[in-house]
């Protein structure tokens, strides 16, 4: 589907509360546009899973699982403002946040972020973590393309986006096939680089201490200037992450 075709699909299925302006981008789970919610006028962004991502999803527990997620709100979390689907193409909304990605910002560098700046990120990442963990909600893709940094504030986005595909296609497969786990399809959702071990692995019993585990990733890439086994192919970082240990933190920050 190009990206004329889909922007057509959801302006349609937004109907007139919201108009189109344009595409972001898009990489990992979704495509990005940004539009006017006309009502308030003010700008939003709209992700949608692409086809190749959408495709086979339960739209019906897709949408709850983001429902669930939209029930956080803290100032280190972007919020969820509503969910739907644009011909059987799930699609959410979230405000649009002035400022630029965490990674953005670690290619300004490049190199480590200064301490200071490094750790005073971490703290509010941290603390978005902390209390979505307390809601029940984990993140499963903790990474710097997911934390948006704006007036000198981290805030974490796409919380609950990861659970709701792999819960919906769980859901679209058991409902298909009377039953099934995410191991036994074969789905591990995340980014290879950040992954624990146990997400890798498609375990269903993932929980929060892999979003933990991301975040220590995070942490050594902010102080490091890159991530414990950057440069690797996919398959190999994921090897790396069960069967080594990272370089010292010591041995990569500049003397």
């Amino acid at each position: 589907m190009t990206s004329s075709d889909l922007r057509t699909q959801l302006q349609a299925a937004l109907g007139d509360a919201y108009a189109i302006e344009g595409e972001l981008g898009g990489g990992g789970m979704s495509r990005v546009f940004v539009a006017e919610e006309r009502a308030l006028g003010r700008r939003v962004v709209v992700k949608v899973l692409p086809p190749d991502t959408g495709a086979g999803l339960s739209v019906e527990r897709f949408r709850r699982e983001i429902q669930l997620a939209a029930r956080l709100q803290h100032p280190h979390i972007v919020p969820l403002l509503a969910a739907g689907d644009a011909g059987g193409v799930p699609y959410f909304t979230m405000p649009f946040v002035e400022g630029s990605s965490l990674r953005e910002r670690l290619r300004e560098a490049p190199g480590p972020l200064p301490p200071r700046e490094a750790v005073r990120l971490l703290r509010d990442v941290a603390a978005a973590l902390e209390y979505a963990h307390g809601c029940g909600v984990v993140h499963r893709d903790i990474k710097p393309d997911n934390v948006l940094v704006s007036h000198g504030s981290a805030m974490v986005t796409d919380f609950g986006v990861a659970k709701a595909v792999s819960s919906a296609r769980l859901g679209a497969v058991g409902d298909a096939a009377g039953g099934g786990t995410l191991t036994a399809l074969g789905t591990s959702l995340g980014t290879p680089a950040y992954m624990a071990p146990e997400q890798a692995a498609a375990d269903p019993a993932t929980d929060h201490r892999a979003d933990l585990y991301s975040f220590g990733v995070l942490a050594y890439e902010l102080l490091a200037g890159e991530a414990p086994f950057a440069g690797r192919a996919p398959h190999a970082m994921i090897v790396a992450h069960l069967t080594e240990a990272p370089r010292p933190l010591a041995e990569r920050q500049p003397a």
